[in-house]
């Protein structure tokens, strides 16, 4: 059984730090391109970065270029979200996911997480 859990997630304010994690079990999480995305409320769920299977190549939206640093560990089966500098408008849920292919779209990806909550006070 295949299950995603992150953590990591909750209130800081704005210029703050955190770092989410997400641990993969029954899956072979090297094999497979990792995902991060988010939902605010009120809003349909957005890409946020991803990153190959061996971790040679990601990708970042616009909104979070330059502060967040995606990032894995095969060896631990887990993946990993740096947010540095976070703004009120990163507040969300955030999920990571993973599928067999590197891509923006969610549609893309296999397995998703249960999600972890960043809110960011200004």
């Amino acid at each position: 059984q295949v299950q995603l859990v992150e953590s990591g997630g909750g209130l800081v304010q704005a210029g703050d730090s955190l770092r989410l994690s997400c641990a993969a079990s029954g899956y072979t999480f090297s094999w497979s391109a990792m995902g991060w995305f988010r939902q605010a409320p009120g809003k349909g769920r957005e890409f946020v970065a991803f990153i190959s299977a061996p971790g040679s190549s990601s990708d970042y939206a616009d909104s979070v270029k330059g502060r967040f640093t995606i990032s894995r560990d095969n060896a631990k089966n887990t993946g990993y979200l740096q947010m540095n500098s976070l703004r009120p408008e990163d507040t969300a849920v955030y999920y990571c996911a993973v599928g067999g292919v590197r891509s923006r779209r969610d549609s893309q990806y296999n397995y998703w997480g249960q999600g972890t909550q960043v809110t960011v006070s200004s």
